[in-house]
């Protein structure tokens, strides 16, 4: 199956082939830092053997992953020359191999893995369910996390998004709808926001923003600011909404439920 037959573009391929470099490392293990911790937490009492991430990026999670007793061996697979480029220059002990690849085809046998994991990757996939699919076939069990970004009049917001590459918007109930309509079954799940430190460094570093005795307090303020949102949102019986990031621990079936 090659990028012509999957309908792979390759106007967004070259879009991520210089993506990463030196300059976002920093920025971006924080990020890494969240985000395998909430790998691990819906991956509590499991260990692995082979486990692969799927769209590693510039290996941020797996230099976390990587000093984790519960996995032995990992893999990674990036559509990006720099992210390969970034995650061999971490010459990571763990990391066995890293396979640039057309973002859907996985070359490796059924069930190869233990677990295979995507964080923050099928939010910018074309064609989600084509690797779902490649997913639960080299996988036992799967780990994915997304970005919560709907919020009402999303479709007004459609240039902000694109900017950094979302073209698909979930739900944690829309997501779950597409991993149940293609045969996973959801055993974890788990629901967080974005920390303060890395809210911190984007308004300081990222964007500039002059720090302030006010802008200080607003940090502080955000655990609670966020405590009453929830609840705001529980109110009108819209439970999941309130977070940032929607992670679950599934286990797949390679087929498609329907009729």
């Amino acid at each position: 199956m090659d990028d012509k037959t999957i309908g792979l573009s390759l106007k967004l391929k070259d879009a991520y082939n210089e993506q990463y470099s030196d300059k976002m490392t920093e920025w971006r293990e924080l990020g890494g830092k969240y985000k395998a911790r909430n790998i691990l937490t819906v991956c509590q009492g499991y260990k692995f053997g082979r486990v692969l991430e799927c769209g590693a990026g510039d290996g941020s999670i797996l230099k976390y992953l990587n000093d984790s007793p519960e996995f032995s061996e990992l893999y990674a697979l990036e559509i990006s020359d720099s992210g390969i480029h970034q995650i061999r220059k971490r010459a990571l002990s763990k990391l066995v191999e890293v396979k640039k690849f057309n973002g859907y085809t996985i070359a490796y046998p059924d069930g190869y893995f233990d677990m295979a994991y995507c964080s923050h990757v099928i939010e910018h996939v074309e064609h989600p369910r084509i690797l779902l699919r490649e997913l639960s076939r080299i996988s036992a069990l799967q780990v994915f996390e997304i970005p919560l970004d709907y919020s009402r009049e999303v479709d007004g917001k459609v240039g902000q998004f694109l900017a950094y590459g979302h073209i698909n918007i979930y739900t944690p109930s829309i997501f779950k709808f597409l991993l149940k309509s293609e045969g996973y079954e959801v055993l974890r799940e788990h629901y967080s926001d974005t920390s303060r430190e890395v809210i911190r460094y984007s308004w300081y570093r990222n964007m500039g923003i002059k720090r302030t005795f006010v802008s200080d307090a607003k940090l502080m303020l955000l655990p609670w600011l966020r405590i009453l949102r929830r609840l705001v949102h529980r109110a009108g019986y819209n439970r999941e909404f309130g977070f940032s990031a929607y992670t679950c621990l599934a286990k797949g079936s390679s087929e498609l439920k329907i009729f």
